[in-house]
């Protein structure tokens, strides 16, 4: 059994299930054991009792009752895994050691299970154990539909070094979008905060991000501070453009909120940025038409991370979905023209 532990909910964790938060750490630990500890008391928020389906918020600190070590869990260590979803799983690696493993996600996989959700990342992790020991453990997070770099830890130890990279802001994350319109100026910093807005339905299906002037934040209950800074990469006349995003912070949707309040929201994207949107005049919204996918246009496309073991710089890109490499072929851009990190040299 481990010791009672506080462990204070990081930057990249808020917004998050407290079962959905705890079971990342200790993937061993069933959800009516999580259930049964919210009603007890045992498992604590602030001091305060909560429920299992409680939303954590950034900053929290979470009071971890002693939990059986995994070699004590009765029953079996692993869930199987269809060859297909094996095959499809191993095949989304685009890096690898004994410490970490790196994906490039697909759009339309969940990272975690939630609503609806029963074929995930964190459920197809077991065919990632490449003979280790134990499977590797999500340090991160991407929306269902958006691809690209998705960094798992392959240790407890390891995960939590990432983790605290995560939350200390010591990475650098590249999104690449496709955007409706062309924004003006064409480099910038969005600096509006976000508060999340219910949704329909009993669990709150279809919930959304709100937008914030920054001068408003700290009068708005549960707004958060976000920061989002953007570069024009390549554009077609009015009608879209290549986009650079780098989210200082990690919000929820927020480079999808950000962008529709710019006034460009993302390509494909139906939540934040309706057909009907105008886009400064121009007329354009999520949806381009043509040839171009409906699906969502928003990639992580480069993760740069200290080694959490041998402390060396780890550059991780991960090729664009099928439906963006088909528009880029629309549009004739070309990848290999653009710069790794476009903001480098603005800080």
């Amino acid at each position: 059994m481990s010791s009672v532990q506080k462990v204070t909910v990081g930057d990249d964790d808020g917004d998050q299930r407290l079962d959905r938060w705890l079971r990342r750490m200790f993937p061993h630990v069933s959800q009516g054991r999580i259930e049964k500890m919210c009603r007890k008391g045992e498992l604590r928020v602030d001091g305060g009792r909560v429920k299992a389906s409680t939303r954590l918020e950034v900053g929290q600190e979470v009071r971890i009752p002693p939990l059986p070590d995994r070699d004590h869990v009765q029953g079996p260590a692993r869930t199987n895994v269809s060859k297909g979803d094996s095959d499809m799983i191993q095949a989304c690696v685009i890096y690898r050691d004994e410490h970490v493993i790196a994906l490039n996600k697909p759009p339309g996989l969940a990272v975690q299970g939630g609503s609806g959700q029963t074929r995930h990342v964190d459920g197809l992790a077991e065919a990632l154990r490449f003979e280790a020991e134990e499977k590797p453990r999500l340090v991160h997070r991407l929306d269902k539909d958006t691809s690209g770099v998705l960094l798992l830890a392959r240790s407890r130890t390891v995960a939590a070094k990432l983790t605290a990279s995560f939350r200390h802001r010591e990475t650098r994350k590249i999104y690449w979008a496709v955007v409706a319109g062309v924004p003006h100026p064409k480099e910038g910093i969005i600096r509006n905060g976000l508060v999340k807005a219910g949704g329909h339905g009993a669990k709150g299906e279809g919930e959304k991000v709100i937008c914030v002037h920054p001068r408003d934040i700290d009068e708005t209950p549960g707004a958060k501070r976000a920061v989002t800074e953007y570069s024009l990469i390549e554009a077609v006349a009015k009608r879209a453009a290549w986009m650079a995003l780098y989210p200082v912070t990690g919000r929820t949707h927020q480079l999808r909120a950000h962008m529709a309040e710019l006034g460009h929201p993302i390509v494909g994207d139906g939540k934040y940025g309706g057909s009907g949107q105008d886009n400064l005049g121009d007329g354009w919204g999520a949806h381009l038409g043509g040839d171009i996918s409906r699906k969502l246009h928003l990639h992580a496309r480069h993760l740069m991370i200290e080694h959490p073991v041998s402390g060396a710089k780890l550059h991780l890109t991960a090729p664009l979905p099928d439906h963006m490499v088909q528009t880029w072929e629309t549009f004739q851009w070309q990848p290999k023209d653009a710069p790794v990190d476009p903001f480098e040299d603005l800080e």
